[in-house]
C-alpha cells in the first residue's frame, strides 16, 4: 500500500478553497490502495493533520515514534507554490512523484500573458491583451485604441478571479490596477469578450486523453468571479446546454491543447464562446476539487467516481 501525501494549504488567497480540496480528495480516495495524510503547508513550513513536521531532506514525517515515507503526493494546494511550479522543482529534487504538471509547464501556464502567447502561437484562440509592468507608462487612450472598451483588467499570476475589474468606462482604470497588484505585481489588460462562459475537464486514463462533459457558467455578474465562483452567485449547468456540434468542439479543442501545452494530470479549461468561437480564458493546472467544484460535477455527469479518477491520476505520475 502506497503512502500518499495529500498536500494543501500555501499563504495565497486561494488557501480556503485548497483545504477544501484536500478534504474531498481524502474523502474519495481509493483507501484499499492507499494510506493518506493530509500535509498542510503554511508559512514555510509543511506538517501532517496530527501536527507532525515533515522532514525536508526526504518528506518523511514521524508518528508515535515510527517513520513514515512519502510515495507520491496529491496536490491539492491552489495557487503558490504549486500552480506556478515552484513545489514541483523541489518534489524533483528530492525524486518524489506528484500528480500534476511540472514545474515548467506549471509555471508557463500560471503566467497567464505568456501562456495566452504560446497558445495563439499554437492556433488557439485568446482575447488582445496587454502586459503592464510597474515600469510602464499607462496611457489609457491608447489603451482603448488597442484592446477596445470594455476591457479586464485582472492579476497576471493569481487564481479564483481575485483582484480582477471589468472596465466598463474611462478613469476607472488606476483603481482596477491598485486592486489587480494586491495579487501580482504585473496586470494583464484584455479585451471583454461577451459570450457564453464553458468549462471542460481534460485528463490522461492511461491510454490516451479525455475530455470530461462540459460545463456552463451562468453568472448575473460581469464575469464568474469569486463570488460567483464559490458564492452561489451563478449557476452551473452539466452537461452544457449546447448542441452536440459544440461539445465535441469544445472537447477535441481542450484534448489538442492539453497535447501541445503538454499538460498533466487532471486539468480543467475556461472559454468564452462568441459568434461560434472559442476563446480560451485560462488553464487550470490544479483545478479545484471541493465538493461544489466544476470537475466533481463534470465526473458524476460522466458516470465515472472521484475514486477512479484520483485513482488514474496517482497511477499515471510520470
Amino acid at each position: 500500500m502506497e503512502n500518499i501525501a495529500i498536500l494543501t494549504g500555501g499563504d495565497s488567497s486561494e488557501y480556503d478553497i485548497s483545504i477544501l480540496s484536500a478534504l474531498n480528495v481524502l474523502k474519495n480516495i481509493d483507501k484499499s490502495k492507499f494510506r493518506c495524510v493530509i500535509v498542510h503547508l503554511k508559512n514555510g513550513t509543511y506538517k501532517t493533520d496530527d501536527n507532525s513536521i515533515i522532514d525536508l531532506k526526504d518528506f518523511s514525517y514521524c508518528s508515535s515514534n515510527i517513520k513514515y515515507k512519502i510515495d507520491k503526493v496529491f496536490i491539492a494546494l491552489h495557487g503558490p507554490p504549486a500552480e506556478n511550479g515552484q513545489i514541483q522543482d523541489y518534489f524533483d529534487s528530492i525524486k518524489l512523484p506528484y500528480t500534476s504538471c511540472n514545474a515548467k509547464i506549471s509555471a508557463l501556464t500560471f503566467n497567464k500573458f505568456h501562456c495566452n502567447q504560446i497558445l495563439q502561437k499554437n492556433g488557439f484562440k485568446c482575447a488582445k491583451s496587454l502586459l503592464i509592468t510597474n515600469q510602464d507608462n499607462i496611457v489609457e487612450e491608447n489603451i482603448i485604441k488597442q484592446i477596445g472598451l470594455p476591457y479586464i483588467v485582472k492579476p497576471n499570476s493569481a487564481g479564483s478571479s481575485h483582484g480582477i475589474t471589468v472596465i466598463t468606462e474611462k478613469n476607472q482604470l488606476n483603481k482596477a490596477m491598485s486592486i489587480a497588484r494586491e495579487h501580482s505585481e504585473n496586470v494583464i489588460l484584455e479585451s471583454f469578450i461577451k459570450g457564453r462562459e464553458l468549462s471542460c475537464g481534460i485528463y490522461f486514463d492511461g491510454d490516451e486523453i479525455k475530455a470530461l462533459p462540459i460545463t456552463e457558467i451562468i453568472t448575473d455578474n460581469l464575469f464568474f468571479d469569486y463570488e460567483a465562483k464559490y458564492e452561489g452567485a451563478s449557476k452551473e449547468i452539466t452537461p452544457a446546454k449546447i448542441s452536440i456540434k459544440l461539445t465535441q468542439k469544445i472537447q477535441n479543442e481542450s484534448i489538442k491543447i492539453y497535447k501541445k501545452m503538454q499538460l498533466s494530470g487532471l486539468c480543467r479549461i475556461d472559454y468564452i464562446i462568441k459568434e461560434k468561437e472559442a476563446y480560451i480564458i485560462e488553464i487550470n493546472t490544479i483545478p479545484g476539487l471541493s465538493e461544489k467544484s466544476i470537475i466533481p460535477q463534470q465526473i458524476e455527469t460522466a458516470k465515472m467516481s472521484l475514486k477512479e479518477i484520483f485513482n488514474l491520476c496517482l497511477n499515471n505520475i510520470n
